[in-house]
């Protein structure tokens, strides 16, 4: 198939790439920037680009990984974001309609899911921790990022009621190696609050490679759906409120012996947890799960291996490099 892959030298794009490849997917790479899988510079925001790709290129599916990410807000105006995140995904979709494509996978975000009422449940706010799954209503954004992904959700949406293409929409949680962009509010080290994340909010970015691979492959069958992106948490509805209490407590009743696990690599257990985002949606529809939870993360510690989780306090986003 031929596959339009845009933000291709990006973190996710640089490992989607060569998966699609691998797989037999003549894969177009269309980034800002340059890298190993992008075949064109060009933004999702010049619908000139977009025509010029689609026709050289006969483009068949499109996987739109690309966009502006919550970092780049004190980098950019709203007006990019909306360009970027709002115009870029109009520009794909109608682009895809109009070569009769049959499958549009679209990566978006869980961020979108977080108002400030849940951000401040950590801060003691909160009588117990957000159980978050796609039926989570009323959405509401709380940084012009989250507004316009979710603006760009919309769209697909209705790119799918007018025109009939299948998108499939994929609210990943975090999978970036750099720290976290609030890492002054943080009480450990990057690979610790990683590690602690498994239980509620992350997944490997090989994970998110698999889950984009299963989406393209489902798209036409699925119409539209949404779908939340994460490690499978061990947590129930009914732990919540403990979560928020004394999260080590609910963590030890999950996994026996995890605070000694992490005593020995000088690491600490999240005081509290404000939310759990659950993708057992992902599971029964789109045939995905996570390989790796937070259990792979306790017995690689316990074995006194490196977890598998990719931290990189260096990182930078190529298209700030270029």
């Amino acid at each position: 198939m031929r596959v339009l892959l845009t933000g291709s030298s990006g973190w996710l794009g640089r490992h989607l790439a060569p998966r699609l490849a691998a797989l037999g997917h003549e894969v177009t790479g269309l980034d800002v920037a340059p890298g190993e899988h992008t075949r064109l510079i060009g933004s999702v925001a010049d619908r000139a680009v977009l025509e010029r790709v689609f026709a050289d290129r006969a483009i068949e599916a499109v996987i739109h990984a690309g966009a502006l990410h919550k970092p780049d807000i004190v980098r950019y105006p709203a007006q990019t974001f909306v360009d970027v995140n709002v115009t870029g995904t109009l520009n794909l979709l109608e682009a895809a309609v109009a070569a009769g494509n049959d499958r549009f996978v679209f990566t978006s975000t869980t961020s979108l899911m977080i108002s400030a009422a849940i951000r401040a449940g950590k801060a003691g706010g909160a009588r117990e921790a957000a159980w978050i799954t796609e039926d989570l209503a009323p959405l509401e954004p709380r940084n012009i990022y989250g507004v316009t992904k979710l603006a760009a959700e919309q769209l697909c949406r209705l790119a799918h009621i007018e025109h009939g293409l299948p998108v499939t929409v994929l609210r990943t949680g975090r999978f970036f190696p750099e720290d976290d962009d609030m890492a002054d509010e943080i009480d450990h080290d990057g690979p610790n609050t990683k590690a602690n994340e498994f239980l509620n909010r992350r997944l490997t970015v090989y994970d998110a490679v698999e889950a984009h691979v299963a989406a393209l492959d489902r798209a036409p069958e699925l119409g539209f759906e949404t779908f939340i992106l994460s490690a499978p948490t061990p947590f129930s509805r009914e732990d919540c409120a403990a979560l928020i209490a004394d999260a080590p407590d609910v963590i030890e009743r999950h996994f026996p012996g995890a605070g000694a696990v992490y005593a020995r690599r000088g690491w600490t257990l999240p005081r509290h947890i404000d939310r759990v985002y659950v993708a057992q949606k992902a599971e029964r529809l789109l045939g995905f799960r996570c390989r790796t939870g937070f259990r792979q993360i306790l017995e690689a510690l316990d074995r006194g291996e490196d977890p598998p989780i990719d931290h990189d306090p260096a990182y930078v986003s190529p298209k700030e490099r270029a």
